[in-house]
């Protein structure tokens, strides 16, 4: 059944046709004339052939139509009755929200922000068993080829991490509906490998000298107990042990949310350096009513971003030294302890990691003699590294 016929107020004609046991009537813009009539005709002659035959695409000849919302619903409920595999999109949410529990708050965040912006739109409509390997691969290159704002290409690293989503995606598809997984045999991008850029003991002691004196501390800190950014962020007054020696992490901040740390492993106790110990006895005086040990003027956690904009990177500008991330902190603090002599155990422990190998994979250049396991080399390091340069430094500088 299919008629071509003509609205009695607007004159205008529309096709009347019925698909999938529904009724289906297509508006159109086309005034009743004869030559629009024959036009539409052969129209609705192909429309019912397609439908006879099974080959009729609603969504390709009707892209706008408000009829294709209750013909995916249908879809939908008839796919699910039938145990048959859901579209991307709505596998997806019901992924989503099953898995959030698990996730830290700012991986959630990347997460859904890369569901929104590139995956659900390349895959959406896609029931999740009709995705394969050559749309992953396809989706992979396209990526490749995409262009930042500051002219560079997306990171290999950014590009794994799309493609490790849509594995754990289908994988737990493949699982429920019991498919094979179209993720098969497809192998990460090559990440370059990037080599650290710790500072030597001459920078820090010219940093330190010459930062703002309200972040000497903070810095001081960040040097001498390789402490990552969110950690000392977040690090609370009731984590500092004095009388010990003793620094617990046991929170990380991030996006201006207090987290566990970013492993289990993560949770640690650093040993305090006379360095160390100080600047926090001074910070003491300051923030010690306050939560947070280095804090804002209002008591809330610093902000790593614009502590970065506004004091770090003009620091460095004005030094005349090499731009880096404050997190080479971290780096540098881990090569002073090997080249002090400490233990590497030590050190893992210091840093937060579950044994050596990173250490030794990182830091392997700097990895000398090794001797001491209970941190005193550091403290007679240390105290040569704030010392006067002497005249053969003074004439480098």
């Amino acid at each position: 059944m299919g008629n071509v016929n003509v609205r009695k107020g607007s004159q205008k004609l529309y096709l009347d046709f019925r698909f999938r046991n529904q009724r289906c009537r297509e508006q159109t813009e086309l005034n009743d004339t004869p030559g629009n009539r024959k036009r539409l005709e052969l129209m609705m002659d192909r429309v019912k052939a397609e439908i006879l035959l099974g080959q009729f695409d609603y969504a390709k000849t009707f892209p706008s139509s408000k009829m294709l919302t209750k013909l995916n619903a249908q879809d939908k409920a008839l796919n699910s009755a039938a145990g048959l595999p859901p579209e991307f999109e709505e596998f997806t949410e019901i992924w989503f929200f099953e898995m959030q529990a698990s996730w830290r708050r700012s991986y959630e965040k990347i997460i859904r922000m890369i569901l929104d912006h590139r995956l659900i739109p390349e895959f959406g409509k896609k029931a999740v068993d009709r995705i394969t390997k050559a749309d992953l691969l396809q989706f992979r290159a396209h990526l490749a080829k995409v262009v930042r704002k500051n002219g560079k290409h997306l990171s290999a690293t950014y590009i794994n991490r799309h493609m490790k989503i849509m594995r754990m995606i289908l994988n737990e598809a493949a699982d429920r509906y019991e498919f094979t997984t179209p993720y098969m045999g497809i192998k990460p991008l090559k990440v370059p490998k990037s080599d650290i850029e710790p500072f030597t003991p001459h920078e820090i002691r010219l940093i330190l000298n010459t930062v703002r004196p309200d972040f000497k501390d903070y810095f001081t800190v960040r040097f001498f107990t390789g402490m990552r950014t969110g950690e000392i962020d977040g690090l609370k007054w009731r984590y500092i042990y004095f009388e010990n020696r003793l620094i617990l992490i046991r929170e990380t901040i991030v996006d201006g949310h207090v987290e566990y740390t970013k492993t289990d492993g993560s949770q640690r106790d650093i040993q305090m350096n006379q360095q160390v110990f100080d600047a926090l006895h001074n910070m003491r005086k300051i923030t010690f009513n306050n939560e947070y040990v280095f804090c804002s003027k209002t008591g809330s956690p610093l902000r790593h971003d614009l502590v970065t904009k506004r004091v770090w990177h003009p620091l460095l500008k004005h030094l005349g030294l090499r731009k880096r991330r404050p997190y080479e902190t971290r780096h540098s603090a881990a090569t002073l302890w090997l080249a002090s002599g400490e233990n590497p155990e030590w050190i893992a422990r210091q840093m937060g990691h579950v044994n050596t190998e990173m250490l030794f994979r990182i830091y392997s250049r700097f990895v000398p003699n090794l001797t001491r396991t209970d941190g005193s080399a550091i403290e007679r390091m240390l105290t040569n590294v704030m010392a006067e340069p002497n005249s053969e430094e003074k004439d480098n500088a």
